[in-house]
């Protein structure tokens, strides 16, 4: 464990497609959707016997500061950093460099989401532990792929060229090239090669090397990390915070640097991982029975298959139906097939719209 290693959560998405029970108020993240602990504690759980709390960063949205916080109380207050308007993940990145960078000039931190499902921890700390040494020796953005076990469509991939040496065990190679999210024939292509990795949107860099690739791409990103630097950890830092951000358009890393940089660097990741993005995905973590019927909460069935059910404080039961998805809130009702489960973030928008439902939203 070095001294110089950081982390940053990023847990500012709304988790629109895990509406009624993911709200503006508390979203997927703050949620304990596979265990008795929120998302984003479990992120902390993760990485916290490889990087204390007080290293230890979540990024999120300035209205989820103080729900964050109850989530994850082992966290120093300070580094809960709220976001004043959403600017996606690239401006995310510069953040945490420009926090970090005003903590240890020559440090090096990751990049984790608050949604995704890990085990196999050791594999997973000994990728980041490798993984983060590389990146404080060598001027390289490095993020974690993940070995594919099924064609998903779902993922994007990045393609891995030729090994690179290094003292550890983990699996480092030069990134060819990212792709976006095939379809099934192309997934199953990519499988069968067997040099894709699927694109797990976690990364591992220096403060030095993250902004030394801002300022070649992403120049007005780089001129805003200069500035929170200057003024992190200090009274001004908020209202810098603001200003600079007003400043921005919204673009992902991916786009702003990683798809345009020439020393990418993707670490194999030989552990479980699973993106918690639907309710289908949920349903993964849990044991179905003999039907192929999840039940998270209470729940009976009669002549029903392959349904998904979410109902913690009351009893639903189903007859006769098949691969639904049912959840029960305190206040709502969601009744959908599974194909549909990614539209529940257009029915959100459509309730939005109506704007007589803002108080379930």
């Amino acid at each position: 464990m070095s001294e110089k290693f950081y982390a940053v959560i990023m847990a500012g998405g709304k988790g629109e497609r895990f509406w009624p029970l993911s709200s503006s108020k508390t979203p997927k993240q703050v949620l304990p959707l596979i265990s008795d602990r929120p998302m984003i504690a479990m992120t902390v759980d993760y990485i916290k016997d490889l990087i204390p709390p007080e290293r230890i960063l979540i990024i999120t949205n300035a209205s989820l500061v103080d729900v964050t916080k109850e989530a994850v109380p082992e966290l120093p207050t300070e580094n809960v950093i709220g976001e004043p308007v959403g600017r996606d993940t690239a401006a995310a990145c510069a953040l945490g460099a420009a926090l970090v960078k005003a903590r240890c000039p020559d440090g090096a931190f990751c990049i984790l989401t608050a949604d995704h499902a890990i085990s196999d921890l050791e594999i997973f700390r000994k990728t980041i532990n490798e993984g983060l040494a590389y990146a404080l020796e060598n001027d390289v953005l490095m993020t974690i792929g993940i070995k594919p076990t099924f064609p998903s469509t779902g993922f994007g991939y990045i393609e891995a060229g030729e090994k690179k040496e290094h003292n550890g065990t983990v699996e480092f190679r030069k990134a060819m090239r990212f792709v976006e999210k095939p379809d099934n024939l192309t997934a199953k292509e990519y499988l069968d090669a067997g040099n894709f990795l699927w694109n797990s949107g976690m990364f591992m860099w220096s403060v030095q090397a993250l902004q030394k690739a801002f300022e070649s791409f992403q120049p007005e990103i780089a001129d805003m990390a200069k500035q929170i630097e200057a003024v992190a950890w200090t009274k001004e830092f908020s209202s810098v915070l603001r200003e600079e951000y007003s400043k921005l358009g919204k673009i992902s890393i991916d786009y702003a640097v990683m798809e345009k940089a020439d020393n990418i660097v993707v670490a194999e990741g030989g552990f479980s991982w699973s993106d918690i993005g639907t309710w289908p995905s949920l349903a993964e973590h849990y044991e179905a029975d003999a039907n192929g019927n999840v039940v998270v909460g209470s729940g009976e069935h009669l002549e029903s298959t392959d349904n998904i059910v979410v109902s913690k404080d009351r009893l639903t039961a189903l007859i006769g139906v098949n691969n639904l998805v049912v959840v029960q809130s305190e206040h709502a009702t969601l009744i959908c097939p599974k194909d549909k489960a990614q539209d529940i973030k257009a029915m959100v928008q459509q309730l939005h719209a109506r704007g007589i439902y803002e108080n379930l939203l």
